[in-house]
């Protein structure tokens, strides 16, 4: 039996929409980043993008989990000598909600050309409300 090897015509893309609300960062960004991926497909190929696109709502009632609320830094670097800076959790929360899962789902996603092309099918949105009701999305629930 031969491998099978899907081709980027082969491709059948799904919407999903995932509401946010009460779910832990993390576990949500690795069920985020499998559908991306298409890993829940049973055609999944390594080097096709045969994930689906995914809408978030209520990105802004996002959990973390112990006391990493109170802890968590984001770090950025402007590029310049001694230019770091921290964000911390809470102000991140308060002014860019949809950065945070944003940030969790890019960092499980692979680093390089085809990472940057999954990550433009996830559309982040804070509150309930998105523009997408054209696509006809399905309602994901997380397996766990």
């Amino acid at each position: 039996m031969k491998t099978y090897h899907q081709k980027p015509t082969e491709v059948q893309r799904d919407w999903y929409v995932i509401d946010a609300s009460g779910k832990v960062l993390g576990r949500l960004a690795t069920q985020i980043s499998t559908l991306l991926r298409g890993k829940h497909k049973p055609t999944f190929t390594p080097s096709i993008d045969g994930g689906d696109f995914v809408i978030v709502v209520n990105a802004e009632k996002i959990v973390l989990t112990g006391r990493k609320p109170d802890q968590k830094i984001y770090y950025r670097h402007t590029g310049y000598p001694g230019g770091i800076k921290a964000t911390p959790y809470k102000m991140m929360l308060a002014k860019h909600p949809d950065r945070i899962l944003r940030l969790a789902v890019k960092r499980m996603l692979p680093k390089n050309r085809m990472g940057r092309r999954l990550l433009s099918k996830l559309r982040i949105y804070a509150g309930p409300n998105h523009p997408h009701a054209a696509q006809q999305p399905k309602p994901y629930i997380p397996r766990w």
